[in-house]
């Protein structure tokens, strides 16, 4: 592809355009191997949309590097009225376009932040679709592969704080006067910390909707264990904020 930046017209020959459209083509591919591990995960971004923002970031950068071949003389030594034009002027608008959509995926549920991770995917998915745009084939592709490679291996071995699991747990209590430090007390042997909690008041029944986080995710049968040792509970529900 080095002769496209000779090329005196916007007319490439058959092997140039096959190369441009090869380039698209990986895009899609590296997109859709970063957006294959979101999906299998539920999240917002998954297959499609990684892949669109790849091809639509090497779109970008090929339109920009290439995109304005015609305004070159035909000895391609000098630009008619265009000198000292800069080829990237279209593709760094990418940078602060992603994060438009990035900002998207990211929410506030429960006192924990959900999204940061598919957003900073979505991110280096344009990255890699500029990069592959602009010709960098092998290091777009590694790249990819890269990072696909660490989140499998980041989720299945969590380190630090990765490593905790969010539930969020509800009790409809009728007549439990002691049943807030019965509940501490039990949060405490579970090994878990209350990450928010509220508590609303009925006439007869008392709400408690807690969330907890703690290495190991809750279980249904020590929810329910929970529940047998307490016959103030009316009701309880256990579901885990992924």
């Amino acid at each position: 592809m080095n002769t496209l930046q000779s090329v005196g017209t916007s007319f490439f020959t058959p092997g140039q355009y096959l190369c441009l459209l090869l380039r698209l083509l990986l895009a899609c591919v590296c997109g859709s191997v970063i957006g294959f591990e979101r999906s299998r995960r539920f999240k917002e971004a998954g297959i499609r949309t990684h892949i669109i923002v790849c091809c639509a970031a090497a779109l970008v950068m090929i339109v920009s590097k290439y995109g304005f071949t015609d305004l070159a003389m035909p000895d391609g030594t000098s630009f008619a009225g265009t000198r000292g034009a800069d080829p990237a002027r279209i593709a760094a608008q990418v940078v602060g376009g992603i994060s438009f959509l990035g900002a998207g995926v990211i929410f506030k549920n429960s006192g924990t932040v959900k999204g940061l991770t598919t957003a900073a995917c979505l991110w280096i998915t344009a990255a890699i679709g500029l990069a592959i745009g602009a010709g960098l084939l092998l290091l777009g592709f590694f790249t990819a592969v890269l990072v696909s490679v660490l989140q499998i291996l980041l989720h299945r071995h969590a380190v630090g704080a990765d490593a905790y699991t969010t539930n969020r747990l509800m009790f409809n209590v009728k007549n439990g006067h002691h049943f807030n430090e019965a509940l501490t007390r039990q949060v405490e042997d579970w090994g878990a910390s209350i990450a928010e909690s509220r508590i609303v008041r009925h006439k007869d029944v008392t709400e408690y909707n807690i969330t907890i986080r703690r290495r190991v995710e809750l279980s249904y049968d020590e929810v329910k264990a929970f529940m047998d040792a307490h016959e103030e509970i009316i009701s309880a529900s256990n579901s885990p904020i992924r």
